[in-house]
């Protein structure tokens, strides 16, 4: 999955996700109360989405489907991430993770666990 989805393309997204198959007035309607967006500009979003082949069009009630999971988009910017900012090393994403303070004795307990059961 190379699917390169930008901050207003994740909006639409997310909406799909949280809300199923659902139609473009729909997705405006909650990106207007939720983002604040006109109808025009949620519109052309999800003409950019259906493009790039994250969503997929049904007429003629112009239902928008998700064809990305919302864990496929967090795989690939994940390893765009790692890729990008730490030269490919996975685990000094970690380490900076752990190191920064922003994870709480829960999460740090959780982590714990998953390690050890990959071990």
């Amino acid at each position: 999955m190379g699917l390169k989805l930008y901050d207003s393309e994740l909006k639409i997204m997310s909406i799909l996700w949280k809300e199923g198959d659902t139609t473009a007035k729909r997705i405006a309607e909650i990106a207007k109360v939720e983002i604040g967006w006109s109808k025009t500009t949620t519109y052309t979003v999800i003409k950019k989405c259906i493009d790039k082949g994250a969503i997929k069009r049904l007429d003629p009630t112009f239902t928008c489907c998700a064809l990305v999971t919302r864990e496929q988009v967090q795989l690939f910017e994940t390893n765009e991430l790692i890729r990008n900012m730490y030269e490919g090393s996975a685990d000094q994403l970690i380490v900076s993770l752990l190191h920064s303070k922003i994870l709480s004795e829960q999460e740090l307990a959780h982590i714990k666990e998953i390690v050890n059961r990959l071990e």
